[in-house]
């Protein structure tokens, strides 16, 4: 499994830098790459908590194969588009809305199966694990792209990227899970209404969830905007863009094995909330330097504290969660994980736009940090897990 999906996130970072790049040249907007990003995520919001709900009562491993077959499916119409020379802004707007859909039913159905297929004291291992392929991906995924890009352009990169879901496919097939799910005749709103209940009664996840929420709105926009860095502010072109993203990827490997080694640390909660107020600071510096080396080590360290943020909470969350019950406080969990990457793409895309990405990304900084200071100094249920 871990190697599927190592195998497919590549593909996905392949594509992702390929067609930020496309957008660009398309379009030469930074509001139209927030917008990307904000439609990709958009059914996130939408559909996700439906998709908690049927994790919990549908074959997780079923409804992750008809996830990935829509992801791989709208990958190659793109391929598609590109090698016909017919691709407009729209065509991408749209098939990342439908990849998306396809992700917000597969995405609680991950999350509920990892701590099926490993004991309960491995799950913060487990997802670290996870987070260390999905990074790794990241690192070695924007290189292949640029090779891909050199080697057969766009469509190369799509097409690749197309394929990479069997991978994913053909491991699912393999797997054995575990998880029987329990017959019922509850709704789907009474199950949503009790995944609420649940999370709420409980404030540490509540708090938690609001958490994961400020981190992806306020962090994620580093990644979408990196393209207006990399050519608007260091004249760079697709593979030094590239470079960028992959120095992001490594940092946030190197954060993800250090979270593995401090994943039975008491202090996790805490370690948190500065590692946020961190991440804030390195967002301010990246954004005010114009000495491209630099950028490149305050990426790398950025990079760190994102994927040491992300894989905290999220593994704190699922621990703290019934199996009966995983499905939905994870959807609930993603879905706000998730809203606030689009939410945060279109808000800082219009800054950037508007006044410059520079502006933009201070802004972001400034409320990760009183945020993050909020909860440090208050008596939050959090701190005491």
């Amino acid at each position: 499994m871990w190697i599927g999906a190592f195998t497919s996130t590549c593909g996905t970072w392949m594509q992702s830098v390929a067609q930020s790049w496309l957008v660009l040249e398309l379009t030469g907007s930074a509001f139209y790459l927030g917008l990307v990003g904000f439609l990709a995520d958009l059914p996130i919001m939408l559909f996700s908590l439906v998709g908690g709900v049927v994790a919990d009562r549908a074959d997780r491993r079923k409804l992750l194969l008809g996830s990935q077959y829509t992801q791989m499916a709208s990958a190659f119409i793109l391929t598609a588009l590109v090698f016909a020379d017919k691709v407009q802004v729209w065509h991408i707007l749209a098939l990342v809305f439908i990849s998306g859909t396809g992700q917000s039913f597969g995405g609680p159905a991950y999350q509920a199966l990892i701590p099926g297929l490993v004991p309960r004291q491995d799950v913060p291992k487990a997802i670290a694990l996870n987070s260390i392929q999905f990074n790794l991906a990241r690192t070695v995924g924007p290189l292949f792209a640029a090779a891909a890009m050199a080697a057969g352009g766009l469509v190369l990169c799509f097409g690749l990227n197309g394929l990479s879901f069997l991978a994913v496919i053909v491991s699912l097939y393999i797997i054995r899970a575990t998880f029987l799910p329990p017959k019922t005749t509850e709704s789907v709103y009474a199950g949503l209404k009790q995944g609420f209940a649940y999370v709420k009664s409980r404030g540490a996840l509540w708090q938690l969830t609001m958490l994961g929420f400020v981190s992806t709105f306020c962090g994620i926009p580093l990644l979408t905007l990196l393209p207006v860095f990399a050519k608007d502010i260091f004249g760079l072109g697709a593979t030094g863009f590239s470079y960028l993203v992959a120095t992001s990827g490594a940092g946030s490997i190197t954060g993800a094995l250090l979270y593995a080694g401090l994943s039975h640390n008491r202090h996790r909660p805490v370690m948190v909330l500065w590692t946020q107020i961190v991440f804030a600071l390195l967002l301010s510096a990246f954004a005010v330097s114009r000495i491209l080396p630099l950028s490149h080590i305050i990426l790398f360290l950025a990079g760190m504290g994102l994927m040491t943020m992300f894989a905290s909470i999220t593994s704190l969350v699922q621990l703290g969660t019934s199996e009966e019950l995983r499905g939905r406080t994870m959807s609930i969990f993603m879905l706000a994980f998730r809203s606030g990457m689009p939410l945060g793409n279109l808000l800082f895309g219009y800054l950037a736009e508007r006044f410059s990405p520079t502006s933009a990304l201070i802004v972001a900084s400034v409320l990760l940090a009183i945020v993050a200071t909020g909860f440090l100094a208050s008596n939050s249920n959090m701190k005491r897990l």
